[in-house]
């Protein structure tokens, strides 16, 4: 039904706009009586069996919704009613930004893809700590970002003022150095600079009673010097794991046409599928399963989640695969995962 009708009609319309409108339908239909009853009882699957503990936590069941969804933390309760083990909001930066100039949101039908080049747009940190205070019990991570103007020698404070005020509203942290949307962003991912990023907030989360999972998240381009390197960094500031993959810049075996995929920003969908699950299988068996490795990118299927998981993932996480195959997919892994 959702493929057919809903996402038929849905993708003749300009995706951001669609990506509104959703929010609005969303929040609306379940206002309504029965409403988030019916969503549940559709989607989700309740099993002690789907359970995970990862980095402390437990997690209903290994399928999340991964950031640039829920920038705004606007819908969280509701998406959690679509089956979602957890939800990421985010990426959120310290103060509210517009992003690039529209049109920056693109659908690259041919190939089960997206280009986007958002540039981190949000209202700002304290805005979406203002909703995350309705939180209805659903497991959330915080992605946190460095706003436009904010040189990158001065970006450590843009994370620490993400981090100081998500820390009583989020379960887990995600830093993120690795969208090729903010100018000189993808810098930080150097050894020094992302180490000393990482450090800074290590010791920031050491200094709580009560510390919470730091997680890194990183681009799919990494060569495997860099991914190496990654593994010391994670072993040298002993945060939390690992979030496998960003966007890609590559445009590598695209079939749709050359306008579209000359468009700047981040490639999601089904083109990345095999490239994130390189990464995840590179870093689980190059650290010796050392630190958990939360699996993203290319998702589309049930076996696309398998791999995944087979490759080293604890955890996955969807976004483009939940646009183009709709909740289903939340159900349809979590089902076959139980009765696996």
């Amino acid at each position: 039904m959702y493929k057919l009708l809903v996402r038929s009609l849905l993708f003749n319309f300009d995706p951001e706009k669609v990506h509104h409108f959703t929010f609005k339908m969303i929040k609306f239909l379940s206002r309504l009586p029965l409403f988030s009853s019916i969503f549940r009882s559709l989607y989700q699957v309740s099993d002690v069996k789907l359970e995970r503990e990862v980095f402390g936590l437990t997690f209903k069941n290994p399928v999340g919704l991964a950031a640039g969804f829920d920038k705004d933390a606007k819908l969280f309760n509701e998406l959690h009613d679509f089956g979602f083990g957890f939800i990421e909001i985010g990426t959120l930066t310290p103060k509210s930004q517009e992003g690039n100039p529209k049109k920056r949101l693109f659908r690259l039908k041919k190939d089960g893809a997206i280009i986007n080049r958002m540039g981190f747009n949000n209202g700002g940190v304290e805005d979406a700590v203002h909703r995350l205070k309705k939180n209805k019990g659903v497991l959330i991570g915080g992605n946190i970002g460095k706003n436009k103007i904010t040189p990158n020698e001065s970006a450590v404070e843009d994370y620490k003022i993400c981090f100081d005020a998500l820390f009583d509203y989020v379960d887990y942290f995600v830093v993120n150095v690795s969208s090729p949307n903010t100018p000189n962003l993808r810098a930080l991912q150097d050894k020094g600079p992302l180490t000393e990023l990482l450090n800074t907030l290590q010791n920031k989360n050491q200094q709580k009673p009560l510390q919470k999972p730091i997680l890194l998240k990183i681009a799919p381009d990494l060569t495997d010097e860099q991914l190496l390197d990654i593994i010391d960094i994670i072993k040298e500031t002993k945060i939390a794991g690992v979030i496998a993959t960003n966007t890609t810049i590559s445009r590598d075996g695209l079939k749709s046409n050359d306008d579209l995929i000359r468009e700047k920003g981040g490639l999601s969908g089904k083109p990345l599928t095999h490239r994130s699950t390189e990464v995840i299988r590179f870093l689980s068996e190059n650290s010796n399963k050392a630190f958990p490795i939360v699996g993203v990118g290319g998702i589309h299927c049930v076996q696309d989640a398998l791999e995944k998981l087979e490759a080293g993932a604890s955890l996955i996480q969807l976004y483009t695969g939940f646009i183009y195959e709709g909740p289903r997919l939340v159900r349809d892994i979590n089902k076959a995962l139980l009765y696996k």
